[in-house]
């Protein structure tokens, strides 16, 4: 019998990606979402426009049996949009309705589980001048997240522990890294850093400059899509429920990332450094629960997974230069 799966944020990076793996293991998709996919045509067996703040929507997605059920829709983006404290009240409040909305249907329905995507960004930056120090998943308590979208996530993680707890409602929960690859937002304020950076490359001629907020010395670890979706499958198919970190090994610098643009563009890249939302100073998330739990780590480097974007985000900018130039004739 056809296992199902439901995807909920099933239009996003990560959705849309998760999506094309579950069917190319041959499970039955239904993905909802604000909207399609942007870049690519949905490979879900139904897919469904629908406001997941609404419970009513939720109920209606929600309504037979599935097997598993993704929950990574949230109101989100990059450092341009979770640090600048503009989008604060919007990023709780959709946030934490859509998944009060799923954990209790969830637990009316009792699906064989539910996962629901957190983030590193729930973990306090009490030592920004420390580069040794390293995360790890008790580093969430004491809380003090560095934003708004932490505080929602650490929020939630508790909402399915307790309907877990009293419930029986099964979860699994892993916190995300900033993940990057093809066919995710590159332009418009909300991407991650690794795709602002390929896009500013992307559109700077040779021996160019182009602006990084901040010093350039804040560090991060970054995780390719396929990594991602790999350690949520090991994770769900673990005896541990989480949360669990998916932390890669390799930790740069945006300076650092840039340099390695650059390269696999081709370019020689000049950096100048402006005022600008640059979130926590240094995140560094060890990776030793993951190792023990899941018995696996991530395997792309920064560079290989540059190597697979940045031809993808480069032909988004000649196209969008393209139209631009048609328009002006």
């Amino acid at each position: 019998m056809t296992k199902k799966a439901l995807v909920c944020g099933g239009g996003g990076f990560i959705g849309s990606h998760l999506v094309t793996r579950l069917k190319k293991e041959g499970w039955f998709v239904r993905a909802v979402d604000l909207n399609y996919p942007e870049f690519r045509k949905t490979e879900a067996d139904e897919f469904v426009i629908g406001d997941l703040r609404d419970p009513r929507v939720v109920d209606s997605v929600l309504d037979i049996y599935f097997d598993r059920v993704y929950q990574l829709a949230a109101d989100m983006g990059g450092a341009g949009f979770i640090f600048t404290g503009e989008n604060d009240a919007e990023i709780m409040h959709n946030s934490a309705m859509i998944n009060l909305n799923i954990a209790k249907r969830a637990s009316q329905i009792m699906p064989g589980l539910v996962f629901f995507s957190s983030s590193v960004c729930l973990y306090p930056d009490n030592n920004p001048l420390d580069k040794k120090i390293k995360y790890n998943e008790e580093r969430a308590y004491p809380a003090m997240p560095t934003n708004e979208y932490g505080w929602e996530k650490l929020f939630s993680e508790r909402v399915y522990q307790n309907y877990s707890k009293n419930r029986n409602l099964k979860i699994k929960i892993a916190r995300f890294h900033n993940t990057f690859g093809p066919e995710g937002k590159w332009t418009g304020g909300r991407e991650k850093a690794p795709a602002a950076m390929c896009r500013k490359v992307a559109e700077t001629k040779d021996g160019g400059t182009i602006e990084i907020w901040g010093d350039g010395k804040q560090t991060r670890q970054f995780v390719f899509i396929d990594d991602l979706l790999e350690g949520v499958e090991r994770l769900i198919n673990s005896d541990f429920s989480g949360p669990v970190d998916i932390s890669p090994k390799e930790t740069i610098s945006i300076d650092e990332l840039v340099d390695i643009v650059a390269s696999v563009s081709g370019k020689k890249i000049n950096k100048a450094h402006i005022p600008g939302p640059v979130g926590v100073t240094n995140r560094k998330v060890n990776s030793l629960l993951m190792k023990e739990k899941l018995g696996w780590t991530p395997e792309m480097s920064v560079r290989e997974g540059i190597e697979k974007t940045y031809p993808w985000i480069e032909k988004q900018v000649k196209s969008k230069k393209m139209v631009r130039q048609a328009h002006h004739k």
